[in-house]
């Protein structure tokens, strides 16, 4: 098994996840962030696919906002990705892709993708830049969670994380699949899902707190490299919680990421 990724592709619609790709609340299942990057992976796959096929250009659309449903249990096991293409458009489209284990869908995603406009003369409201990743230190996230993927990753909070508060640049030397090359944006979206996990409220130890979902805004394409998020988490009265993130890249902010939770004592 390759150990420099966190999938290998099987064919043209099946990925078997590595070790990397495992965690943490348990390690015998897949951690979201990972399947996130590999669903837009497949994504960009799937648009290539189109291109050849029916010998187009670029369309120039650009994924703007993604969201993710987790429908079931993420076995680290195979993974097969179907998409396709719901509603078609010159300047507006949205695509669809279903992650199925065992044939079963446990993740589905929907991205708009809109298109692109010199829009520079009144770009603005965006939260300014982040301390540069080259001027912190790295965190020990494996001291708070398991699994190969938290292992993997390089965390390197602003300051010293706090309950329900932390701001983080995390980067990983691992390829998103062995052999393929990956988009930025794919690369960019394989971490932030880790945004539940860098400032926790209460030990994952005595408390469970899951997010049963994934939402981007993005009002920038990422560039590679670092992921930064700017993390806040709120826990409810009944059960419910809320991970809202800033998006950052290291030329500034790119967008937002809601997760919303559910809250249960161990």
């Amino acid at each position: 098994m390759n150990t420099g990724s966190y999938f290998e592709s099987i064919d043209e619609h099946r990925y078997k996840p590595t070790p990397h790709a495992s965690g943490a609340w348990s390690v015998d299942e897949q951690h979201f962030s990972p399947l996130g990057g590999l669903l837009v992976h497949a994504m960009d796959r799937h648009l290539a696919q189109r291109r050849r096929t029916q010998d187009l250009p670029d369309d120039g659309l650009l994924l703007s906002r993604i969201s993710f449903d987790i429908l079931g249990r993420l076995a680290l096991d195979e993974i097969e990705i179907r998409v396709e293409t719901l509603r078609p458009g010159r300047t507006i489209e949205l695509l669809e892709a279903v992650a199925l284990i065992a044939g079963r869908p446990v993740v589905r995603a929907r991205a708009w993708r809109l298109a692109a406009a010199d829009t520079s003369s009144v770009a603005g409201g965006a939260a300014g830049r982040l301390t540069s990743p080259q001027e912190v230190a790295p965190w020990p996230m494996e001291s708070v969670w398991p699994g190969g993927y938290i292992a993997s990753i390089d965390v390197r909070p602003l300051a010293p994380p706090q309950p329900g508060r932390t701001t983080a640049w995390i980067s990983t030397p691992l390829d998103l699949v062995a052999g393929q090359p990956s988009s930025a944006l794919a690369s960019y979206v394989a971490l932030v899902d880790t945004a539940n996990g860098i400032a926790v409220r209460r030990s994952p130890t005595e408390w469970m707190f899951p997010n049963v979902d994934l939402t981007l805004h993005l009002h920038r394409q990422p560039v590679g490299g670092w992921t930064g998020l700017d993390t806040t988490v709120t826990f409810g009265p009944t059960g419910q919680g809320i991970t809202s993130t800033v998006l950052h890249d290291v030329e500034g902010a790119v967008g937002h990421a809601q997760q919303v939770l559910t809250v249960r004592p161990m």
